[in-house]
């Protein structure tokens, strides 16, 4: 029996105009959007939709946003393919709190209140330093950490073969940049984001998100949710908030996190949210597993279609 895993899309994914096809054509997908305005008090829906682009890319209304239209891709698909089953999920940074929702552990309501607050707060973390990230393509683990170290800058993202991010202070990023290309890493690109995410520089949003997560009723997920920073299914409700908060400032352990659901069987893998940043990774981890996805009308409709093969 194949074992389907569902994957969640993090920051950077978002474009204007996600989730708007899904929205015209089904009625059920306009009402998560209706719900998801009345639960924050503004109209997110109109900034997923139309922009503008500078509002939408900022981290307060991103988070969300990308919740939202993951949430949307994933109702759908059990509308539609309800024969279905899923046995793990998985979201990277931003998208492990859509994987903990679509897993039960919280509600929608709170989960979509709680990454719009985290969003919120790594932006005041941005504002008060001076970070930076940039991605180190064509380069292995060992001398990436060589060059981190030498930099005094981190690992924030270990994506899939040949594709990590560093994460660190604006004019240290630079300079690791050069250190990569020196130790012979084909691109090192500063990426166009706030601040460093996934670094110590994050630690003031620690103890802000820490309160906010205090206010959420957690279940006991119904399927494992692997967790960025262990890279191992998440426990008992009272830790998913610890890993949650260590989450800020830990690497994201993604390529290690689909290794484990690999070893254990897993054999299709569904994207859900804008963009397909995480299929290419997962192309890029093992080429010999069922990777489909749903951002859109058109992409929803393949897959539904694949599954039904």
């Amino acid at each position: 029996m194949s074992k389907t895993a569902l994957l969640f899309a993090g920051q950077g994914a978002q474009i204007v105009g996600m989730g708007r096809d899904l929205a015209e054509k089904f009625p059920s997908a306009r009402a998560w959007f209706d719900r998801a305005n009345a639960a924050l008090g503004y109209d997110l829906t109109t900034i997923c939709f139309n922009g503008p682009d500078a509002e939408l890319t900022k981290t307060e209304h991103a988070q969300p946003g990308i919740f939202l239209v993951s949430w949307v891709a994933f109702q759908l698909l059990k509308e539609h393919a309800p024969s279905l089953k899923f046995d793990a999920t998985a979201g990277l940074s931003l998208g492990e709190f859509t994987a903990l929702t679509a897993a039960g552990a919280l509600s929608f309501e709170d989960g979509l209140r709680v990454v719009r607050q985290r969003g919120k707060f790594m932006q005041e973390a941005c504002e008060a330093t001076k970070g930076g990230m940039a991605a180190v393509i064509g380069l292995d683990e060992a001398p990436t950490r060589e060059v981190c170290a030498q930099a005094g800058v981190v690992l924030a993202n270990l994506n899939c073969p040949g594709q990590l991010v560093i994460s660190g202070e604006e004019e240290k990023i630079i300079q690791a940049c050069d250190l990569a290309k020196v130790k012979g890493a084909r691109k090192a690109i500063p990426l166009p984001v706030a601040g460093a995410y996934h670094s110590p520089l994050m630690a003031s949003a620690q103890p802000k998100l820490q309160a906010e997560l205090a206010r959420v009723k957690w279940s006991s997920p119904v399927v494992p949710v692997i967790s960025n920073v262990t890279a191992q299914p998440h426990g008992a409700p009272g830790e998913i908030s610890a890993r949650l908060v260590e989450q800020v400032t830990s690497s994201v352990l993604w390529e290690s996190s689909i290794r484990l659901l690999l070893a254990q069987g897993f054999t299709r893998f569904i994207e859900l949210g804008p963009g397909a940043a995480l299929s290419g990774f997962m192309k890029r981890i093992d080429k010999n597993v069922q990777v489909l996805n749903v951002a859109d009308v058109a992409s929803l409709e393949a897959t539904v279609k694949a599954i039904a093969i």
